[in-house]
């Protein structure tokens, strides 16, 4: 399973290597469990037309307004919007996990949010700052039915 992710704060990035770690814990359990590949996007990242399916992981950073009636607008993560963007890599995306803080009430995960409802892909799952073992196998295994549909 590929992941394209981006990781402004570290959280994501720490997320991300933990959930490959347990793919790899999986796989060695029983070899049809499938792998992690990895990939961060940052704005120095080249674009690429991806070739194969993958899955998205943001974490949400907005300024301005409350995200419920008076706005917000994404910040820091446009690298990520741009990448999709790109020869509509977001075609080959199957889905978003979004992360955040719980204390922002509406707009926890608001971004993976707005990302699913402006490429057209589903949002998957969520989990709050650098998540749980928990959280690791719950995403694990919602990524694992959903690459496998």
């Amino acid at each position: 399973m590929n992941i394209l992710y981006i990781s402004i704060s570290g959280n994501t990035k720490a997320f991300v290597k933990r959930l490959e770690a347990h793919a790899e814990e999986q796989h060695e359990l029983d070899s049809t469990n499938p792998l992690i590949t990895a990939k961060e996007i940052s704005e120095n990242s080249p674009f690429d037309i991806e070739s194969a399916p993958f899955f998205t992981f943001v974490p949400t950073y907005l300024e301005g307004g409350n995200g419920v009636d008076n706005g917000d607008t994404e910040i820091l993560t446009e690298a990520m919007r741009e990448y999709l963007e790109y020869e509509d890599n977001y075609k080959k995306c199957l889905g978003v996990v979004g992360s955040g803080n719980k204390n922002f009430n509406y707009q926890y995960c608001l971004t993976a949010k707005q990302y699913s409802e402006a490429f057209g892909f589903p949002f998957l799952a969520d989990y709050e700052l650098r998540g749980t073992s928990a959280d690791c196998q719950r995403v694990y295994q919602i990524l694992k039915d959903k690459a496998s549909n």
